[in-house]
């Protein structure tokens, strides 16, 4: 399997972006699908991910400001809005076959096994 994403780039605070991730093979509707980020010198954080059974969950910190979405089986998207400095990150989508009978929620993608190469984000 393999991803990769695009759409990331430089925006002023308060803007938004809308992130991509093409998956080489459908996976099955049953397998963890999500995004994650890392900051330099910070480890994987997990903001948005969708469970097998569809439903998405997100982290705190993008709550009401980000919404992840998916067309068919191979196309993941992450709107981005409001973006604030913090934001400021590698991007990458990552998917895995499901982990745990409360979903598909990660905080670091240790549970995950394919990853794209990531896109750049950048707030200022």
């Amino acid at each position: 399997v393999q991803l990769v994403e695009s759409g990331g780039g430089s925006v002023q605070a308060g803007g938004s972006l809308r992130l991509a991730c093409t998956i080489s093979k459908s996976l099955d509707s049953s397998d963890c699908l999500g995004w994650f980020r890392q900051a330099p010198g910070e480890e994987h954080e997990g903001i948005a991910v969708f469970s097998s059974d569809g439903t998405p969950s997100y982290a705190d910190s993008v709550k009401g400001r980000f919404t992840i979405s998916r067309v068919n089986a191979k196309n993941l998207y992450l709107q981005m809005n409001r973006l604030e400095p913090e934001d400021t990150a590698k991007y990458y989508c990552a998917a895995g076959l499901p982990f745990s009978p409360m979903g598909c929620f990660s905080s670091t993608g240790n549970e995950y096994s394919y990853w794209g190469q990531g896109t750049q984000v950048t707030v200022s």
